[in-house]
């Protein structure tokens, strides 16, 4: 009988620490969800209180150290979590299954201490006057951020942003291997996420240089960051990313022709 509910309380004590495995991804969801939101509004200037040309000033030395301090901090923490030597290293102290959610809400804590302490640098580089066109390019600003969204859809974008782990966990079933898929946009590009970003921070009617340097720095890290994801791809998918890196183009939407 002590060793039934022995096998009980460890089922229960189990479920329940998969339970709290699922709430600690969903906030690392809800904390990127916020953070994409208010990057949105921070590139605009729309609809935060906190943009990238406003807040506290500071000498030109000063707002460029601290801004490239803040974009290092995101491109490291980005880039170097999310790659394969460091998951082996750091899921020996962080379970598989909350491994990507942890990911994630460290992304967007980095971002979140970007935005707080970002240093405007608001000498207008560009200003386009007509109204019409200044709205054009509004709104291509923001079919760039459509694109970003849709796009993590069109693969899978809980499993992404952590989701699928935490629920496959506590459904007791392991992550399915990834496919390779091309599906949609991924049949132009391959990178259909970074061309949203480049075109919805590039796409201002109003260009500041603190505009300017976050557009630079990000799409530079955008570069860096294509050369080490397709490194991993080729590792993970072999050939079949290979000819696929042949026929598609990194981010210009036309096909390449067959070598």
């Amino acid at each position: 009988m002590l060793k039934v509910k022995s096998i009980g309380h460890a089922a229960s004590q189990n479920r329940s620490l998969r339970l709290i495995a699922v709430l600690y991804g969903l906030l690392a969801y809800a904390a990127f969800l916020v953070t994409i939101v208010y990057t949105v509004g921070f590139v605009s200037g729309i609809g935060v209180p906190k943009t990238i040309d406003t807040g506290p000033y500071t000498s030109v030395v000063d707002a460029l150290s601290i801004n490239t301090l803040l974009m290092a901090l995101f491109a490291i923490q980005h880039t170097g979590m999310a790659r394969k030597w460091f998951k082996n290293w750091w899921t020996r102290y962080v379970p598989n299954y909350i491994e990507r959610s942890t990911y994630v809400l460290i992304a967007s804590l980095c971002l979140m201490l970007l935005f707080w302490q970002w240093r405007p640098l608001p000498a207008v580089i560009w200003h386009v006057e007509d109204p019409d066109v200044s709205v054009m390019i509004g709104t291509l600003s923001f079919i760039g951020w459509t694109l970003v969204f849709a796009s993590t859809f069109l693969i899978d974008h809980f499993e992404l942003f952590g989701l699928r782990h935490v629920i496959a966990n506590l459904r007791g079933r392991g992550i399915v291997a990834q496919q390779f898929r091309t599906p949609l946009y991924y049949q132009f590009v391959r990178h259909p996420i970074y061309l949203g970003f480049i075109i919805a921070l590039w796409a201002a009617p109003v260009m500041t240089i603190g505009h300017l340097m976050f557009a630079a720095v990000t799409t530079t890290y955008i570069f860096v960051g294509i050369f080490f994801e397709e490194q991993d791809l080729l590792q993970l998918f072999g050939e079949q990313y290979g000819q696929y890196k042949k026929q598609v183009s990194m981010l210009i939407p036309w096909r390449k022709l067959d070598s």
